[in-house]
């Protein structure tokens, strides 16, 4: 089965990633530098390159603004859950992410992209009630999906206690966390947990958490988009990591 990418960043990061490549499709006429970078970066990897009508183009990708460039290309490939317990064990203080259920493909873009600019070691997603690593997912993580290691998995359960058993600490977000984020100590390594949403983790996968925080809420409006929640966190997450380095650094 083939995939279609639209759009330049999208085309651009897989280029740059391990997708396999069948053909790109460039609009005629479209004088873009970064497209130019496209067709520098798709001759590199001996792609196929066809030169196309705003219209044939629009039929190929029809969900959003090509940008003047379509790419006919292999499936995003997910990782094994052993080569992430591996690679992230062996740096120290490697952060993690667990998303429990996120289903709108605009949020797990765009946690994706936050989580590849943080140095994010991996996401983990559940097989069943998750949106996966699609055409819109990758449009919307900027291409980032292309240089960031996900897992599907069955039982996120099971997959935490892998976590644990390998040193990591499980830090869910939640609204019934008796702690504010930023007043709390965050353990490392850590794995952090994102619920869905609308129904937030799910109740055996926060029994399984060794600590539950919440973000405060001020206003009338009680709950964050999934996307701005795990960017605060992850960010926290950085920041305190920072903090204590710096401390070994200057100690």
């Amino acid at each position: 089965m083939r995939e279609i990418l639209g759009g330049i960043n999208s085309v651009t990061e897989a280029l740059r990633g391990q997708r396999k490549f069948h053909k790109i499709y460039v609009e005629q006429e479209r004088h873009n530098p970064r497209i130019e970078e496209i067709l520098v970066l798709a001759q590199k990897k001996s792609v196929p390159i066809k030169t196309s009508s705003r219209k044939d183009l629009e039929r190929l990708y029809p969900q959003a603004p090509h940008q003047g460039v379509v790419a006919e290309v292999e499936p995003y490939v997910y990782t094994e859950l052993d080569d992430i317990v591996a690679k992230a064990s062996s740096e120290e203080g490697s952060i993690l992410l667990v998303l429990d259920g996120i289903e709108n493909p605009q949020n797990l873009g765009s946690i994706i992209r936050t989580a590849e600019c943080a140095g994010v070691k991996g996401i983990i997603l559940p097989r069943h009630r998750s949106v996966g690593v699609t055409p819109a997912v990758v449009r919307a993580s900027a291409g980032a999906t292309e240089h960031t290691a996900v897992v599907q998995e069955t039982n996120l359960v099971n997959t935490l206690k892998t976590f644990k058993k390998a040193g990591f600490w499980v830090i869910g977000a939640d609204m019934t966390g008796k702690q504010e984020y930023f007043h709390t100590q965050m353990p490392y390594p850590a794995v952090l947990v994102i619920g869905s949403e609308g129904r937030g983790i799910r109740r055996l996968v926060r029994e399984n958490c060794d600590l539950l925080v919440r973000i405060p809420m001020f206003g009338q409006v009680n709950s964050l988009n999934a996307s701005i929640s795990a960017a605060l966190l992850i960010y926290e997450l950085v920041r305190q990591k920072k903090n204590v380095e710096k401390l070994a650094d200057n100690g």
